[in-house]
């Protein structure tokens, strides 16, 4: 992870090195490896570089081709560098030390602005065309890597994180309402719809997919990238579609393993986690390297509330994966003392914006802490899994399979279904019945389903126009998507851009703040489109959801976890378990912040204060999945912005 940085005067005015070094300034709270600056007349670039990949150790970046006339700065990590260097016919000689940005600017002066088409990988970068007088620049498919920018009548300034660009002149400081209106009214984990804002007023972002050209005044997105199902892939047999399937995989997992450091892997006792341990330890001993797991279990003294199909602490099946894969150093982790109260102040410095992650915050920083300790320069992790290699609900499946009136696989499935997962096949049917004719289970039984608290002021909704704007986007007043068929939603997952955006800020900021990578296999872009190419029914078959990722993993996983479909861990569960010491804390500043007039200028107080009825003297564990709890913390979250901003 490197952070980078400029200024492009679109006017006649040469450049203020002084605004350029206050920035690259303001980065020096980041570790380094190296930093460095090029600037002409009209344009100054900066690199904060920490070295990660072979090929980046002493790299020159910012760098300048003389020849082509082109200046780049990038913040970039490629995978499909064998590809590339055969389309650009680069010599073999000089294949092993080219480094990425090297890699990218060939590939700009080839493809000119089609060029990220081509590019896989987590990346993003701007490019001064000297010959065209223009910026060009790019920021991966889905966001892996942010890039802020501030445009104005005579300037434009861009950096990876935010506060370099508040530290130049003329910037307006001042909170962005709709950006936070979005936030608030959207119940679930995605912060806003609108990629292009931040919460600064002043702080456009360009968008996870997008390009971005800037020319004198003119700035202009095009978007290069978007994940359709497209046409399905035909092969023989399921062992075809199998072995297919582990020659993309594990092309993903090996173009990740690209580090002169030690590689970790955030390791669970699921499917996903377990895919890519198991295919990346095999590999690194070839190598001679051992694979680091780090495996976060609940603290002690955690009474478990969770129904008995999940599973808090996966350590049993955690210490299983570790025996059968081998070649890994496993870490198990409880992260004693830490809480998602007390971190709140730290993840907002490295956030530069409220998030809703926080029953995670602390072991999610707390493994990148553990791997910084370890020199780890690439941590693996399946955070996109669900929707990609092990993706395949039954019970959705067998609703498609029940409205196209196949009865006789339906039948056959349900017996096989029974038989992994236990019960009668009969149970299964009013599931299946509701999820086939939603309308027409609603006519039969009243829609009382519960609906999450909405947090948004009335007023400021109205002020704002949120609602009419989230309505664009498919998501209703409850503050959600409108369809619920998870085909549909799937479907848009890959279509938006703004899903991507919450999760790759964080994985790119704790990046930032430990000098290492957070690196998705299940996130790559070959992956993503293969599995999109596949029909539905290798991901639900002869009675087994997830069938493909289980299937692909025979002999690389136990059994006890390649066929568990019984049992569903569930990370997070004890965050308010993990507040007792603090809970008087938590108490007063609740009580503080539902008198504070800012802050009801945008949350609905009556939810507010009826949330905060609940919070008693004793701290009971099932407040965690409360979800007036869960509103009760981002509103700390909002409130505590608001106040550090101010």
């Amino acid at each position: 992870m490197s952070a980078i940085a400029g200024i492009y005067h679109l006017n006649d005015e040469p450049i203020n090195l002084e605004h350029g070094n206050r920035m690259m300034k303001e980065l020096e709270k980041y570790p380094a490896d190296d930093i460095q600056t090029w600037h002409n007349d009209k344009v100054f670039l900066g690199c904060h570089a920490q070295w990660i990949t072979p090929e980046s150790v002493g790299e020159k970046l910012p760098y300048y081709d003389h020849e082509r006339k082109l200046a780049i700065t990038a913040d970039a990590i490629i995978d499909n560098r064998e590809e590339l260097f055969e389309k650009l016919q680069v010599k073999k000689n000089n294949r092993e030390t080219m480094s990425d940005s090297e890699l990218i600017l060939l590939s700009y002066f080839k493809w000119g602005k089609e060029s990220p088409k081509y590019l896989i990988g987590d990346f993003a970068f701007i490019i001064w065309d000297e010959k065209k007088q223009q910026l060009f620049g790019a920021r991966d498919f889905s966001g892996g890597r942010t890039l802020y920018f501030n445009r104005n009548h005579n300037r434009f300034a861009f950096c990876t994180v935010i506060h370099p660009l508040l530290s130049l002149p003329n910037i307006d400081k001042k909170i962005n309402e709709h950006w936070l209106a979005e936030y608030l009214a959207i119940v679930g984990m995605i912060d806003v719809v609108d990629t292009t804002q931040t919460v600064i007023k002043s702080i456009e972002q360009i968008p996870p997919s997008h390009s971005i050209s800037v020319i004198k005044g003119n700035v202009t997105f095009t978007r290069f990238c978007t994940l359709t199902d497209g046409e399905k892939l035909k092969l023989k047999s399921n062992a075809e579609y199998v072995e297919a399937f582990q020659s993309v995989y594990q092309e993903a997992v090996k173009s990740r393993l690209r580090t002169f450091r030690q590689v970790g892997a955030q390791l669970s006792g699921g499917l996903d986690s377990g895919s890519i341990v198991s295919f990346a330890s095999g590999m690194l001993q070839n190598e001679n390297k051992q694979l680091h797991t780090l495996s976060y279990i609940p603290s002690k003294g955690f009474e478990d509330f969770t129904p008995r199909h999940l599973m808090p602490d996966e350590t049993p099946l955690i210490i299983k994966v570790v025996e059968h894969v081998g070649n890994l150093n496993a870490n198990y982790l409880d992260f004693n003392g830490r809480d998602p109260f007390s971190e709140i102040d730290d993840f907002l410095e490295m956030m530069e914006m409220p998030y809703k992650f926080f029953e995670n915050s602390f072991w999610l920083k707390g493994m990148f802490e553990q791997a910084k300790e370890r020199d780890i320069g690439i941590l693996l992790n399946g955070g996109r899994g669900n929707l990609t290699i092990s993706w395949g609900s039954a019970i959705d499946y067998y609703a498609v399979l029940l409205k196209k009136l196949k009865w006789i696989k339906l039948i056959k499935e349900l017996h096989q279904y029974s038989y992994r997962v236990g019960g009668s096949k009969h149970r299964l049917l009013p599931y299946i019945i509701k999820e086939a004719f939603p309308n027409i289970d609603r006519f039969i039984h009243s829609d009382n389903s519960y609906q999450f608290p909405m947090l948004i002021s009335p007023e400021f909704a109205n002020k704002t126009g949120v609602f009419d704007k989230l309505a664009e986007y498919g998501i209703d007043k409850t503050g959600w998507f409108s369809s619920r068929n998870i085909y549909e939603q799937r479907k848009r997952h890959f279509e938006d851009v703004f899903h991507w955006n919450a999760s790759n800020t964080l994985a790119s900021k704790l990046s930032l703040n430990y000098s290492l990578w957070k690196r998705d296999p299940t996130n790559d872009l070959r992956v993503i489109r293969f599995c999109l190419s596949l029909p539905e029914e290798q991901y639900v078959q002869n009675g087994m959801d997830r069938a493909l990722i289980r299937r692909a993993t025979e002999n690389m996983l136990p059994d006890k976890i390649r066929l568990n479909q019984r049992i569903r861990g569930v990370q997070g569960a004890d965050w308010v378990h993990r507040m007792v010491p603090v809970w008087n804390q938590f108490k007063e500043e609740l009580e503080q912040l539902s008198r504070d007039s800012t802050l009801l200028q945008f949350i609905d107080a009556r939810v507010l204060k009826k949330a905060i009825k609940k919070v008693t003297k004793e701290v009971r564990p099932e407040y965690a999945i409360d979800p007036d709890f869960k509103i009760l913390m981002r509103s700390l979250i909002v409130n505590r912005f608001i106040k550090n901003f101010t």
